[in-house]
């Protein structure tokens, strides 16, 4: 399974907010253990909808100007930006049911 692609205060404008798909953002850090635990959640969810989405990995630690303008208060939160803007936000460890639940209805 390839690994998700990591978004920077460099790169963030152009990958996620100039996206012309759906982008899913997986907010972390190096040092949270939710974090690594949901982390191939998230990339299982990044393979299923390969498709129809992009999903890539921000550390709060080396971004953290991105995490205070979108607000992002615990890790992980996972958020979704659609034409640039942010239309869904969850925080915490969840299965995958509840991540698909949460994004699916955004997609398509």
């Amino acid at each position: 399974m390839a690994k998700l692609p990591e978004f920077t205060s460099k790169n963030f404008e152009n990958e996620v907010l100039n996206s012309d798909q759906p982008v899913l953002v997986d907010f972390s850090a190096t040092w949270c253990g939710p974090c690594k635990q949901l982390a191939p959640i998230v990339q299982d969810y990044a393979s299923d909808n390969a498709s129809t989405m992009k999903v890539g990995k921000i550390d709060i630690d080396q971004a953290q100007d991105i995490a205070m303008r979108y607000m992002v208060m615990s890790v992980p939160t996972l958020m979704l930006f659609k034409n640039g803007k942010p239309v869904e936000k969850t925080s915490g460890f969840m299965p995958k049911k509840k991540l698909a639940k949460a994004f699916d209805k955004h997609l398509g």
